[in-house]
């Protein structure tokens, strides 16, 4: 074989490689856990306390369950979140994703949660825009950003 015979066929591998590598798909870095709601009130919060400012005017707000409080240091903290499974068929709202702020602690909120033991307690807001309002904990992939 002649050298520039040798050289495409390098330049064509290198360039197959490049392209496989680069459609591999990316990987996760979320976490899967179960998220409920909880109703106002919402003050005072183990974040912020009484602070109205606390809460972002889309009302995607979040409390912290054991899993991710972080002895508080969640305060503040920005998750993605998103519906992935329930026990009744149909109850996540398909390819909707939200960004919520942790606020407060879920062991400690003024108005008990959904379910016990969740990973994320969400605002009625929140909840409502991922799943149907009606069920009281869903399955859930989230992030931090």
């Amino acid at each position: 074989m002649k050298p520039s015979g040798i050289r495409t066929s390098l330049l064509f591998l290198s360039l197959l490689a490049f392209l496989l590598l680069a459609m591999q798909p990316r990987l996760s870095r979320a976490d899967v856990g179960t998220a409920a709601h909880y109703s106002p009130p919402y003050t005072p919060t183990a974040c912020f306390g009484n602070d109205p400012s606390q809460f972002p005017s889309s009302n995607l707000f979040a409390a912290a369950g054991e899993g991710i409080w972080d002895n508080g240091a969640s305060c503040g903290r920005q998750y993605l979140v998103r519906c992935i499974s329930a026990s009744v068929s149909g109850t996540c709202i398909p390819s909707q994703t939200i960004q919520v702020r942790i606020v407060d602690r879920a062991q400690s909120t003024s108005s008990p949660p959904s379910s016990k033991g969740a990973t994320i307690v969400l605002s009625t807001t929140a909840f409502g825009t991922i799943a149907k309002s009606s069920a009281a904990a869903v399955n859930v992939e989230y992030q931090q950003v």
